[in-house]
């Protein structure tokens, strides 16, 4: 079972839940943004980043980056899913 661990403001800091698998969330409490990690200075690093994208940070997707994913020929609103999805 899961558990978690926070800061004393339920509005500010960081919730840590300790998975069944092994890995570690960290959730920041204003945002509800979470990422995860196999260490809690993992999981802090991904939630720096997650929280600058969510913050509008990062770079824009280019049609150059869609078409390396193999994202490029798929329609908007398609049912089918990429071909590295399947």
């Amino acid at each position: 079972m899961a558990s978690a661990t926070h800061d004393e403001s339920p509005e500010e800091g960081v919730e840590f839940i300790h998975e069944d698998d092994g890995t570690i969330t960290a959730r920041d409490l204003e945002t509800g943004v979470a990422s995860f990690g196999e260490t809690k200075t993992e999981a802090l690093r991904m939630l720096a980043e997650a929280l600058e994208l969510h913050d509008g940070g990062g770079n824009p997707v280019t049609d150059e980056d869609l078409q390396e994913w193999g994202l490029d020929d798929v329609e908007p609103g398609s049912k089918e899913l990429p071909a590295f999805m399947q």
